[in-house]
């Protein structure tokens, strides 16, 4: 589904993030990248998404060389940049609004109502699509943020970070519902995340990045099934895939 073939890419003032990085990702296959802090996993992220154009090398969505954003691929950030003066419904309809998007939501005759309330629904947002972010909880302006990502159904999603700044309870609670929520609708995602325990509980591989430039030192297979609750985390299984995580990422 998404291709990432010896990605080199070396900003203009010398720094180099990424070095000869490849991976492919199957459809509806969920990978967990992790690695050292600043060594080049958000510059993967905007590289696989279209944002970046790599030095070297090339991504292919679905087989073409991918060399700008696309509709195909939504991505979601740390920060959840809602617009203050839009409700949360309006902000979750923003991205139908605009572009190739709201074409092809309009020719298939799906009503937009339906579609936000539904994903409203599926974030546990239901009661609140007529606040403003203002009167949001950090946690409830990262469900808003997950469903504008989704509201066009993109094939592919791209998270970086996207609950890193939340408190632990919040964090595992919108981790859950990630997972729960990409698994239904068969998503294929790249997760950025400094949390191994995330990692494991979420993917079915771990991608263990090097020091910068960042290049694959390790892949790490999930063994858990679907679908996951955290009571997992005290089965051996867990355990022994957090440990082969955390050292591969050991100097």
């Amino acid at each position: 589904m998404l291709t990432a073939d010896s990605l080199t890419h070396t900003f203009p003032n010398g720094v180099q993030a990424l070095q000869s990085f490849s991976l492919e990702v199957g459809r509806g296959e969920f990978v967990a990248v992790v690695g050292p802090s600043g060594g080049g996993k958000s510059t993967l992220l905007r590289v696989l998404g279209g944002l970046l154009r790599p030095t070297e090398g090339q991504v292919r969505l679905d087989g073409q060389v991918l060399s700008r954003p696309t509709p195909q691929i939504g991505i979601m950030f740390q920060d959840a940049a809602l617009l203050p003066w839009r409700t949360v419904a309006q902000n979750v309809d923003l991205p139908l609004e605009l572009g190739p998007a709201r074409a092809a939501a309009r020719q298939s005759a799906i009503s937009e109502h339906h579609d936000v309330g539904d994903l409203l629904d599926l974030v546990g947002l239901s009661d609140f699509r007529d606040a403003y972010p203002q009167e949001l909880s950090g946690g409830m302006a990262q469900r808003t943020a997950l469903a504008r990502a989704l509201v066009t159904q993109p094939p592919v999603l791209l998270l970086d970070e996207p609950f890193g700044a939340l408190d632990a309870f919040t964090r595992e609670t919108l981790v859950q519902a990630l997972e729960r929520i990409c698994r239904q609708q068969g998503t294929t995602v790249v997760l950025v995340t400094h949390s191994i325990s995330e990692a494991v509980f979420l993917a079915d591989r771990v991608v263990v990045c090097s020091p910068r430039p960042a290049s694959v030192a390790a892949v790490v297979p999930v063994p858990l099934p679907r679908p996951r609750q955290w009571a997992m985390e005290a089965q051996p299984e867990f355990v022994a895939t957090v440990a082969a995580v955390r050292h591969a990422l050991s100097p």
